[in-house]
């Protein structure tokens, strides 16, 4: 008999998860079936949407996530895709978000001034970043950010926002929520576009959430906000965007970074750390 670990869901998080919140539990697994095949972790990804999606868990599941992996055994010949450990950050999740919300939500036109609250880069666009390190504020520059800020020790980000692109924003990519989602709005340029995939700013506050959106901003620069998550997108769509990530990697069009821990045993840490913000790029934990 094959043994296997799993981390499960002790109990909800109340505010930022905890290491207590975490179970980490040793099972056997059944001989394989017909079709089946018997994977072996090799990296695994932490990720925002994990901190919401667990409010659907009962406790005692095992938590949710994505991993790259190698065949070990199979019941019948069958081809098992097996990859870097990029596979489970650029090549899913993030990566394949940010090609959807460009290329099929909002139709980015060359040169647009795009915001990002996250460490993500796209071609062909004048892009301004900010990130919560001078260190990440450094790699956004490396990469070829044409504007970046750190939002923790600048004294206004309204100010930050306004020295980095006076005219304003034509697109804002959003995966932190809160008040930059608040502040951005006003420095939207007329027929802006956002894109909102996350609000990580706000998943561990337990208190009152911060006053939204201004609807005079909405209204009178006539904006388009739309929500989004990476399973909108399937079929040829999705397999579209995975080549098209995996070939411009490849040719180095596109630059990633990873923050990589070690050992299955410290997901739960990972996870934490990635919630405040201690990973430069990519979380990934290797098995």
């Amino acid at each position: 008999m094959v043994k296997a670990k799993s981390w499960t869901l002790k109990k909800h998080f109340q505010g930022k998860p905890t290491q207590s919140d975490f179970e980490l539990k040793t099972v056997e697994l059944p001989p394989l079936k017909n079709g089946e095949v018997l994977l072996e972790a090799l990296f695994l990804s932490v990720d925002p949407y994990m901190r919401i999606a667990s409010k659907r868990l009962k406790e005692g599941a095992v938590m949710m996530g994505q991993q790259v992996a190698s065949r070990l055994q199979q019941k019948e010949e069958k081809w098992v895709r097996t990859g870097p450990s990029w596979a489970a950050g650029t090549d899913f999740i993030p990566g394949v978000s940010w090609p959807g919300v460009i290329f099929l939500t909002h139709e980015v036109r060359n040169m647009e001034l795009i915001y990002v609250s996250g460490l993500l880069t796209v071609a062909g666009c004048k892009v301004v970043g900010a990130a919560g390190s001078d260190e990440k504020i450094a790699y956004l520059k490396q990469i070829g950010f044409d504007a970046a800020f750190n939002y923790k020790t600048v004294n206004s980000l309204e100010e930050a926002l306004k020295k980095a692109s006076p005219d304003g924003y034509d697109c804002y990519f959003d995966n932190v929520g809160g008040e930059f989602l608040n502040t951005v709005l006003s420095q939207m340029k007329d027929f802006g576009k956002i894109a909102i995939c996350g609000a990580i700013s706000v998943y561990n506050r337990m208190d009152q959430l911060p006053p939204g959106p201004s609807p005079e901003s909405i209204i009178y620069k006539q904006l388009r906000i739309e929500g989004f998550i990476v399973y909108r997108w399937q079929g040829d769509v999705r397999e579209k965007a995975l080549r098209d990530l995996m070939k411009w990697v490849l040719e180095g069009k596109i630059q990633y970074h990873e923050h990589v821990t070690k050992g299955f045993e410290n997901m739960p840490a990972a996870f934490i750390e990635m919630l405040n913000g201690a990973n430069l790029g990519k979380a990934v934990v290797t098995a």
